[in-house]
């Protein structure tokens, strides 16, 4: 007759900076962020909810929320080159050439030459990349709206000031959305 042994069940270790929780520990919606939690925390959650939240409008329109941004950055600042529109947008090159890439084969994005300079090309935005913007923008609205209800008008404002001030007029080394 041989023996069983219980064999512990395996947990992978906590990240560094991370606290290990156990079975018998804080339940994870009791270790996430509170209001006196770091800023750049609050940031990162409160980003993550409204990427994931706009980024499900954007995919049933049949696009990513990275081409919603693009396609409104086009829609709110004409005849930037590909340059200035990554710039504007925080992308690296080959994020927004390959973004740019897509939109066109979409048919939602066309790219002509600078006419001052032949090398850079100004990306524009479709009259159906224009609606279907439109219809993003809509939707994206309406989720805001909703994540924002418990908040006055003049609370909103308040925040889109703040953030604008946070994001400043430094230039982004560039990265993905």
């Amino acid at each position: 007759m041989s023996k069983e042994r219980a064999v512990p069940e395996m947990q992978s270790p906590p990240s560094p900076g991370q606290a290990p929780l156990n079975r018998t520990g804080p339940s994870a919606a009791s270790v996430g962020p509170s209001a006196d939690s770091e800023i750049t925390w609050l940031l990162h959650r409160a980003a993550q909810r409204m990427r994931g939240a706009t980024g499900e409008q954007a995919e049933k329109h049949g696009i990513q929320l990275r081409d919603y941004v693009v396609l409104s950055a086009l829609g709110k600042t004409p005849n930037l080159t590909q340059g200035e529109l990554g710039k504007a947008l925080g992308l690296d090159k080959t994020t927004l050439m390959s973004q740019l890439d897509r939109l066109e084969r979409m048919g939602l994005v066309v790219r002509r030459s600078d006419p001052h300079d032949r090398r850079a090309r100004i990306p524009e935005i479709t009259k159906a990349g224009n609606a279907l913007r439109a219809k993003v923008a809509s939707a994206c609205d309406s989720v805001e709206t909703a994540v924002l209800n418990s908040f006055s008008q003049d609370q909103v404002q308040l925040f889109r000031r703040i953030l604008f001030e946070i994001i400043g007029d430094s230039e982004d080394r560039g990265s993905c959305l």
